[in-house]
């Protein structure tokens, strides 16, 4: 079986050589040897060249005679869950669903604020107050640390 380290050393060094803000999400490598690696970008989008150099850099260091494999290099799409700090950051001011440890907390509400240590979700609510006849616009910032969280996805909207 291909080993993890070098595969991520090999996509590291060309991401070190490309120096555009690329990290990796995460890779896998199957007992099959399917090798799956994911990469975004800081600031913006991850470009389909990115991909085709890290994926370049890979399959040429690796020797299909001694091991064959399959390599697949990708951004994480919109549907998949935030997972590293800098995925985070560059969604401050998007709306997020957050599913939380515990049994029934879920958050949805805007990512305000990212760093090392957690998150920080607006969420507004509606809620009656004692002696007003309209109802009030709550609005509250969550704190969070990564610990508590489950799985944070940014909200899809075609407003």
């Amino acid at each position: 079986m291909i080993s993890e380290k070098i595969v991520r050393e090999l996509a590291e060094e060309r991401i070190a050589e490309l120096d555009n803000g690329l990290f990796i999400v995460d890779i896998k490598i199957s007992s099959a040897n399917q090798i799956n690696v994911l990469i975004d970008s800081a600031e913006g989008s991850v470009a389909i060249n990115d991909c085709i150099s890290v994926s370049r850099n890979i399959e040429h260091n690796l020797d299909r005679e001694e091991q064959d494999f399959e390599l697949s290099v990708s951004s994480p799409g919109l549907d998949q869950p935030l997972r590293m700090v800098p995925q985070y950051i560059k969604n401050i001011g998007r709306e997020v669903k957050v599913k939380l440890n515990d049994e029934n907390g879920k958050l949805e509400g805007i990512l305000k604020a990212a760093d090392d240590n957690g998150i920080v979700v607006e969420t507004t609510r509606k809620e009656r107050i004692e002696g007003k006849k309209k109802k009030e616009t709550i609005v509250e910032d969550h704190a969070l640390q990564y610990a508590d969280i489950k799985e944070t996805k940014i909200v899809i909207s075609f407003k």
